[in-house]
């Protein structure tokens, strides 16, 4: 519940970047706010949307003076919404938040108040235009490593190929960050077969959406950029009609009438020896 005398702080999700994917909630929380404060390329993503509200936009970089920003005027008392991509949370500016009112001595009950509307994350949408490719476990891994060192991406790069995951892998290239993707491509093939299915997806519900259904050995072959989201199925992962789909597994247990296999149980862990045998 808000209360009227506190400065009010949403942070939220705006989805992949077409308003029908955005929630009722993120729209709400825009509607109610005096000011909106986001990446510039994200404010004009939502721009129909703030015709009456003051607006901050800022450039890159930029993210402490952003989330600083906006917990100060809303300390002040103002509803202010600070808006990511996809959801705040996932890679977002939420995580941010919390670091500095923890540095400021923030407790709760303080004002600002904080509320946290989730997105669609970048993720989500990708996988919903190739198929299924996130039907089972999967990871999502930044190859960015502007805030966090190769060494440790590598790591996880690694131990998710050999964990068997469907890996998501956000900000494969830039400008300036040309062989981490190749880098991750040479790992995960490792435990791959070349012929384990990927999908590029750029620009997911923007305009220039582009989508390129691939395969491990082939990839590197496409055009990836820094707004390329790739996804890399796992070992069981299958193509059908273009579709990318990763099974959850249905038929270790079932026949295709329903029927439980022979030694399945309803309701009881997967019996590995019956399946395997």
């Amino acid at each position: 519940m808000m209360s009227k005398n506190k400065g009010q702080l949403f942070i939220v999700g705006i989805g992949p970047g077409y308003e029908d994917h955005m929630t009722p909630a993120a729209l709400n929380a825009i509607k109610q706010s005096d000011l909106v404060i986001g990446y510039a390329t994200y404010i004009k993503l939502v721009k129909h949307l703030l015709d009456d509200k003051e607006v901050i936009s800022a450039g890159m970089a930029e993210e402490i003076d952003r989330a600083t920003n906006a917990i100060e005027l809303a300390k002040q008392g103002q509803s202010v919404t600070l808006i990511s991509s996809g959801d705040a949370g996932v890679y977002g500016m939420s995580g941010l938040v919390f670091e500095i009112l923890k540095e400021t001595g923030w407790k709760k009950g303080d004002s600002p108040d904080i509320h946290l509307v989730p997105g669609i994350t970048s993720m989500n949408a990708c996988a919903s235009l190739v198929g299924s490719p996130l039907t089972h476990d999967y990871c999502c891994i930044s190859l960015s490593d502007l805030l966090t060192p190769w060494s440790v991406i590598e790591k996880r790069i690694k131990a998710a190929a050999m964990a068997d995951f469907v890996v998501g892998l956000y900000n494969p290239k830039s400008k300036h960050r040309t062989e981490q993707i190749t880098k991750a491509q040479k790992i995960i093939s490792g435990y791959r077969t070349p012929q384990t299915p990927v999908a590029l997806v750029k620009n997911a519900y923007r305009k220039k959406e582009h989508i390129v259904i691939t395969d491990l050995e082939h990839l590197l072959e496409e055009e990836i950029g820094m707004l390329t989201t790739v996804i890399i199925g796992n070992s069981y992962t299958f193509l059908f009609e273009n579709y990318m789909v990763t099974p959850r597994g249905y038929t270790n247990k079932y026949q295709w009438d329903g029927q439980i296999i022979k030694g399945q149980s309803k309701a009881h862990s997967l019996v590995v020896d019956e399946v395997t045998s």
